[in-house]
C-alpha cells in the first residue's frame, strides 16, 4: 500500500523531511513527513542493496532528509542503518511502542508513520543507533558463539550427572569420588563396548559421547577466549588493564556500548543502559529508590562479576564495602552501590580512555636486575605466573604493572 503524496507549497529542494521505517526480514516500509507533521507518502521496499538505494532516492525526492527513525537497527534494520550511515544520513533508533499505545491499530504503514512522528517529535531524546561495524562487531559475533558453547557445555555436564544418578551401581561407584574434571576426562577415554549389548553398555556409551562433546566444547571455548583476548586488548586497552575487568566482562561492556560509545550522553545514561541506575520510588513522606530491573542484563552481569572480583581482591573496594555496611547496608545493597560506581568508571574507560603504560620492557628490566620471576613475585606479593602474563602482555593490569616497574627500577 502506498499513500499518495500530499501537495505542498514549498519546492522539493527547499523542503526538510523526516522519515520512519518499520523493519522486517524481507521488506521495510518507509513513511515520510514534512516538518509540520504532514504525511507526504509511504512505500514498501525490499531488504536488498537495490531496495536501500530506492528508499534513499524516494526520500530525497521530497527534499532534504533531516532525520530517519528506524526500528530495530541492531536486528532487521541493521543493513539499512549501515547503508544510510555510509551516505551520511542522520539516523535514530525508534523505541517500539507498547501494545497499549497502539490505539489506531497496527499495520506496516501505521507503524512507519508512528516511527516518523516519533523522530519528528523527539529527535534529541531518541538514542543514536550503534554503527554495527569495526572491531566491536567482531567481538559481538564471537561472544555470541562463546555464550552458546558455554550454555551447551553446561547442558552436557547436567546430562552426565543425570545419567550417573540413574545408572547401575557398577557404573555409579566408578565415579563417586572423582571430581567433575577427572570424571569427564576418564569417561572420554572409556571403552564400554557396543551400545546394543546391555543397559550398562548403552549407558557407558552415552556417557563417553557426552564427555567427548564436553571436551570438544571446552576446546572451542578456549580458542574463542584467545581470539577475544586479542580483540579486546586492541579495542579497549585501558579497560582490560584496569583491575577486575576480565576479557569476557570487558567484551560484554564493549558490545553494550557499541562501536560508537560517544553516542552515550553521560555516565548516568550508560548506568541506565546496564540496568545499574537506581529508580526513584518516592511517594509522600517516603523517599526511596528501587532496583532497576531493565537495561542490558548481560552488561549488568559483567558489572556484577567485576564487583565480586574487587570485593575479594581490591583493598579500596573492601574499605568502601565496610563503610556501607557500617551504615546499615546489606550485601545486596553493597553490590548495587558497587555496580553503579563501576558503571561510572566503565563509561569513562570507554569514552575517555587514558593512555596505557607499555609493559613490553618489564622482562628486560628484570633481566638487567638479575632476578627471577619467583623472587620478583615474592617481593611485590604476586604470583609468578601472573607476572609472566603481565610481561608477555597477555593479562594487562595497570596497578600491578606500576608496582612491578617501581620495584624493578628502585635503587
Amino acid at each position: 500500500m502506498t499513500t499518495p503524496v500530499v501537495e505542498v507549497t514549498e519546492s522539493a529542494a527547499a523542503l526538510d523531511v523526516v522519515a520512519g521505517v518499520d523493519t522486517h526480514a524481507d521488506s521495510h516500509h518507509v513513511a515520510v513527513l514534512d516538518m509540520a507533521g504532514r504525511k507526504l507518502g509511504d512505500r514498501q521496499i525490499p531488504t536488498t542493496t537495490a531496495g536501500y538505494e530506492s528508499l534513499r532516492s524516494y526520500l530525497e525526492s521530497f527534499g532534504h532528509v533531516r532525520l530517519v527513525g528506524i526500528e530495530g537497527t541492531s536486528s532487521y534494520g541493521a543493513g539499512l542503518a549501515r547503508y544510510l550511515r555510509s551516505h551520511h544520513v542522520d539516523i535514530r533508533e525508534i523505541i517500539r511502542p507498547r501494545r497499549s499505545q497502539r490505539r489506531r491499530g497496527k499495520s506496516d504503514p501505521i507503524d512507519a508513520y508512528a516511527a516518523a512522528q516519533q523522530a519528528l517529535a523527539e529527535p534529541e531524546s531518541l538514542p543514536q543507533a550503534k554503527t554495527g561495524d569495526g572491531i566491536v562487531e567482531q567481538i559481538r559475533v564471537l561472544l555470541t558463539v562463546r555464550r552458546s558453547a558455554v550454555k551447551a557445555r553446561v547442558a552436557v555436564v547436567r546430562q552426565i550427572k543425570s545419567l550417573l544418578v540413574t545408572a547401575s551401581e557398577a557404573i555409579k561407584t566408578q565415579w563417586d569420588r572423582s571430581s567433575e574434571h577427572q570424571a569427564i576426562a576418564k569417561l572420554a577415554a572409556t571403552r564400554p563396548g557396543a551400545p546394543t549389548a546391555s543397559v550398562d553398555a548403552a549407558t557407558g556409551h552415552a556417557l563417553r559421547r557426552l564427555a567427548r562433546r564436553h571436551r570438544y566444547l571446552t576446546g572451542e571455548i578456549e580458542e574463542l577466549d584467545e581470539d577475544l583476548r586479542e580483540l579486546v586488548a586492541t579495542a579497549a586497552p585501558a579497560m582490560i588493564a584496569t583491575k577486575g575487568y576480565g576479557v569476557i566482562a570487558t567484551a560484554t561492556l564493549l558490545v553494550t556500548a557499541g562501536s560508537n560509545p560517544e553516542r552515550l550522553r553521560s555516565e548516568a545514561s550508560f548506568a541506565a543502559l546496564c540496568g545499574a541506575s537506581p529508580i526513584p520510588a518516592s511517594s509522600g513522606k517516603t523517599h526511596r529508590f528501587r532496583l532497576n530491573r531493565g537495561g542490558d542484563r548481560q552488561a549488568n552481569w559483567a558489572l556484577h562479576q567485576i564487583a565480586l572480583v574487587r570485593l575479594s581482591s581490591d583493598q579500596r573496594t573492601k574499605q568502601y564495602s565496610a563503610r556501607l555496611r557500617a551504615n546499615g547496608k546489606s550485601t545486596k545493597d553493597v553490590l548495587r552501590c558497587l555496580k553503579r560506581a563501576i558503571a561510572r568508571e566503565a563509561f569513562h574507560l570507554l569514552v575517555h580512555p587514558a593512555p596505557v603504560l607499555a609493559t613490553d620492557d618489564l622482562r628486560d628490566l628484570r633481566h638487567r636486575r638479575g632476578v627471577t620471576l619467583v623472587r620478583a613475585a615474592k617481593s611485590i606479593g604476586a604470583e609468578p605466573s601472573r607476572l609472566s602474563e603481565l610481561e608477555r602482555g597477555r593479562r594487562p593490569n595497570a596497578e600491578l604493572a606500576t608496582a612491578y616497574r617501581a620495584w624493578l627500577t628502585a635503587a
